[in-house]
Order: structure tokens, then sequence, then C-alpha cells
């Protein structure tokens, strides 16, 4: 893959084989967004879906040749929030502008808004 770095493929071999838990070189769909995430990025459950992902274990399996292609496109994907985008949200709910947030609204963010 043209755009997947070698040190990416590296760190993407590393983490397939850590979901690879039977030892044959495949990796349950189940585990997709996991494996993502694992390599640092932020799929929505649509786009676990859309690339392949399951819902139940046992359903799919992709080799690590099938996987990369599907860690090339999750990359490539716009919607995915980083480390900025959660920091500005949050400070939405700093009235006092000092960093601190009260807990209970944390807690409301977190349960309720987000992905359903």
């Amino acid at each position: 893959m043209a755009d997947v770095s070698s040190d990416d493929v590296e760190r993407a071999t590393f983490a397939f084989n850590i979901y690879d838990t039977e030892g044959g070189g495949n990796l349950d769909a189940f585990f997709l967004g996991d494996l993502l995430r694992a390599l640092g990025l932020n799929p929505t459950q649509g786009l676990i879906e859309k690339l392949g992902g399951t819902k139940k274990k046992g359903e799919k399996t992709f080799t690590f040749e099938e996987f990369l292609p599907i860690f090339s496109q999750a990359r490539k994907d716009k919607d995915n929030g980083v480390y900025e985008d959660f920091i500005e949200c949050l400070k939405l709910y700093d009235k006092a502008e000092n960093g601190l947030m009260v807990g209970a609204e944390l807690s409301h963010i977190l349960l309720s808004l987000g992905e359903r």
C-alpha cells in the first residue's frame, strides 16, 4: 500500500498479531473496531460495519493482506475526531475557563451524547 508507511505496516502487523487470538493469521471481524482503535484511529460503529466488521464473533475473518486496505481506508475517513476536537468540545463546558468542569456535566456528556 503506497499510502501506508513501513512503520505503520509494522505497527499494524504487531497489533494484528495480538488480536489474532487463534494464531492462524486471521482476525475475527468482530475485533476490527478494537484493532483500529489500538492503532490510534477512532472509527464509528457505522464505519466499522461498512469496512466489514461484524457484531458477532465467528461470522467473518480477515487475513493481514485483507486488513491493510481496510486500515488504509479507515485512516482516510474524515469523520475521525482528533484529540484537539475533543478538547475543544470539552472547553464548552468549562464555565470558569480554568480547565475544570463539573463532574455531573461530564457524566451527562458521556452517557447521553455520541454515537447511537
